[in-house]
Parts: structure tokens; C-alpha cells; sequence
């Protein structure tokens, strides 16, 4: 029988670490899910309402590739008033999320043999779809020793011949750190000085603590940001699967509503709907949501800090990166599970600059976050697991006792 293309990109793409631990997870009907970043609470109500109207009213059917204009005209709208960069619905186009769209404008603009620059810790899935797309992967340091926010200098010295893209995402996932806007703006300086794509993850844009977020479009003075929202997170719409990409380029516009043509037809209409009435409606569940993954930072933190386990403390998204002791974070992680019942996203699926990491995600109930947590800190402890270093809590300035 046939078989797939061995020579394909897709042959290439590895397997994100968070989907494994997930999957192995759902076979434990007792295990605490704290390694995917899903909202726990749904939806608000106003949202739900009007994608049963809509579907009571027959409104399920096609849409343009790009989106329905009045999304298009909602998320332009919230970009110039919460971004400060005038932004034209003609800018926007709407995608089946954020990655979908990161994943289109990859095989838009690489072409195979050119190097993308990914931050490290980075997300699996931006190297997933940079393979997809036939281009090479290349990574920036964020430090943990920094809080996890990438000095420009130090990006600019990855730059070679080749690259042609710089990805950016603030607030950071996997690593919950808000890049303050001098280093935002050396950012977007150093993809202008060599004449590089910037493309910026912003599914995270809503929720800050201690920092306000500050997007590279603000800073962009000759088209070559490209920003990446969602509702998955800010609204908690994860299955609903939409998202929007502010594009400065017509011809980039016009090569991703032909892409999406070939891919997904257009974005899940009810999807649309659900992210329409999100933006348009009420927002008091967006602050009530923000300050509770901040009271949930703080009381994950101190109960690591009691218990004399490392963490970097975020200043945004919901994920907490907690040292381990231990450069098999894959083999902790399945022992955590197999042991304890919790699951975490082992820091090896991150890369090089999470080693000895695992990610927690605070957006679990906080009783599960809490009760996860003190296992966590028990296998740590234990001297017969593969853990055992004493460690101490830490903010960005350090990961450990000196």
C-alpha cells in the first residue's frame, strides 16, 4: 500500500511533549491536569447566547476565507484602542486560532532553507509549523536567570545570512514573562536593522500581573509585525478555534485568505460569532478571570516557597515554571504521574533554557492547582525518585541558593 512521503516536511515535525504527558494523563481518571493551559471556567453566558441564536437563526453557514467583516472590524478595532496602532479591518485576518494563523503566515513567508528564530524556552508548536514549512529553526536565550525576558543584543547576535523571521511572544508561553517595552521595542529594532519578519504571538495579551503588556505593533513603522491573537485564553473559547492576525501587507493578506481557501475553507463560523460577542460584549469576566490566576500565582508560589521548590514567579499568562532538580524532566514528569497522579509539561519539550524545569499551568482549579502542587514538592523531595536536590524559591533574578 502507499506510504507517506518520507522526504515531506510533515515527516520532520517532533511531537510536542505537552500532547504526550496529556495523553498519557487521560488514561488516569484521578490525575490533576496541570500541563495544558485550558481556562477553567467557560465561557460567559452573553457569549453562549449568541451562537445559539445564531444557530436557532441558521447563521452556520460559510464565511470568506478571511473572516466575517464585522469580526474584522471588532478586532481592528480592539488592536488601535488596547495597542495604539491604528489598525484597518483590511489589516485583519481572522484564523482557526492563533497557531493556525502563525502556521499560515510560516508557509507564506519562509520558504524552505530559511531560518526562523524561535525564543528558548519556545512553544513546540512554532517549531512544529516552521518544519511544516520546510524551514531550519534557530533559538534566542531568555534566561531564567532574567525572568525569562530575551536581551535584543543577544537575539541579534543569532541573526545569520539566512534568517528571515523572529518570532516574539509576550506574555511569554511557556514561561509567563511580560517584556517591559524597552526590550519590545529592541525587538522590533533589531528585525528592522536586518530586515526580518517579526511575527508576534499575543494570545496571552490580557492577562498580566505585575507588568502591562506592550505589543511590537506598537513600535512598527514599516510593516513587518505581524500580531497573533485569540479568544482561547482571554475568553475562554480553547475549542472554539478562533483567532485573528494583524497583517501590514496586502499581498500577505491577500497569500493567507488563499491559504486558508486550501486549508480550512474559512474559520469555524459559530467560532466567529462566539469571538464577536467576546470582544463586543462585557469584559468584567475577563478582569475577574486575570485576578484569579494572580491569586493563584501567589498562593502556587508560596506553597513552593514553604516547601523550598525553585520557581521563576510570572508576570503574566498562567504558567509557572518550577525547577525540579533534575535534567530528565521528561522522566520526572511520567513519575510525577505514574507516582502521584500530576501531570506537568516536562521543561524538555521547551528546550535547551528549561532544563530542569517542568510547566505548571495555574489556570487549574485552585484546590487542584494547590493539592498538584504539594505532590509536585513531594517528588521533588523524595530520594528514591529521580529528584532530591534541596532548592529554594526564587523571583527572576535566580533559579536557586547560590
Amino acid at each position: 500500500m502507499p506510504r507517506a512521503a518520507a522526504s515531506s516536511p510533515v515527516a520532520r515535525i517532533p511531537r510536542s511533549g505537552i500532547r504526550t504527558l496529556m495523553d498519557l494523563a487521560l488514561g488516569d481518571p484521578s490525575a490533576i491536569h496541570l500541563e495544558i493551559g485550558e481556562p477553567d471556567a467557560g465561557p460567559a453566558e452573553h457569549v453562549v447566547a449568541a451562537v445559539a441564536a445564531a444557530a436557532r437563526d441558521g447563521r452556520t453557514g460559510y464565511t470568506s476565507s478571511t473572516g466575517l467583516v464585522e469580526l474584522r472590524v471588532a478586532a481592528a478595532e480592539r488592536v488601535a484602542r488596547t495597542h495604539g496602532r491604528a489598525t484597518s479591518p483590511d489589516e485583519v485576518v481572522v484564523t482557526h486560532g492563533a497557531m493556525h494563523g502563525l502556521a499560515m503566515a510560516m508557509a507564506t513567508l519562509l520558504a524552505p532553507g530559511d531560518e526562523v528564530l524561535l525564543p528558548d524556552p519556545t512553544f513546540p508548536n512554532w517549531e512544529m509549523a516552521a518544519v511544516a514549512a520546510g524551514a531550519t529553526v534557530r533559538t534566542y536565550p531568555a534566561h531564567a536567570a532574567a525572568g525569562f525576558v530575551p536581551d535584543p543584543a543577544e537575539v541579534a547576535s543569532r541573526v545569520t545570512p539566512r534568517t528571515r523571521a523572529l518570532v516574539v511572544c509576550s506574555p511569554n508561553n511557556p514561561t509567563g514573562a511580560v517584556y517591559p517595552p524597552d526590550v519590545v521595542a529592541g525587538l522590533v529594532e533589531v528585525a528592522r536593522r536586518h530586515d526580518l519578519w517579526l511575527l508576534s504571538d499575543e494570545c496571552y495579551e490580557a492577562i498580566t500581573f505585575d507588568r502591562p503588556h506592550v505589543s511590537p505593533l506598537a513600535y512598527d513603522t514599516d510593516g513587518r509585525v505581524l500580531g497573533f491573537f485569540s479568544v482561547s485564553k482571554t475568553y475562554a473559547l480553547t475549542g472554539w478555534r478562533t483567532g485573528w492576525v494583524v497583517v501590514p501587507a496586502p499581498d500577505v493578506v491577500e497569500a493567507l485568505g488563499h491559504l486558508a481557501e486550501a486549508t480550512v475553507a474559512c474559520p469555524s463560523t459559530p467560532g466567529q460569532v462566539a469571538a464577536l460577542a467576546a470582544l463586543t460584549g462585557p469584559q468584567d469576566g475577563v478582569a475577574d478571570a486575570v485576578a484569579s490566576y494572580r491569586e493563584r500565582r501567589d498562593a502556587a508560589c508560596a506553597l513552593l516557597a514553604r516547601r523550598g521548590v525553585a520557581h521563576v514567579v510570572p508576570d503574566g499568562a498562567f504558567y509557572l515554571m518550577v525547577d525540579v532538580g533534575t535534567s530528565d524532566t521528561d522522566a520526572f514528569a511520567r513519575g510525577l504521574l505514574a507516582r502521584r497522579h500530576v501531570a506537568v509539561a516536562p521543561g524538555s519539550t521547551f528546550g535547551t533554557a528549561a532544563a530542569g524545569m517542568v510547566r505548571v499551568s495555574l489556570a487549574a482549579p485552585r484546590d487542584q492547582l494547590l493539592l498538584g502542587l504539594e505532590r509536585l514538592a513531594d517528588e521533588v523531595a523524595d530520594p528514591t525518585g529521580v529528584a532530591g536536590r534541596p532548592l529554594a524559591v526564587v523571583g527572576p533574578a535566580a533559579v536557586e541558593d547560590a
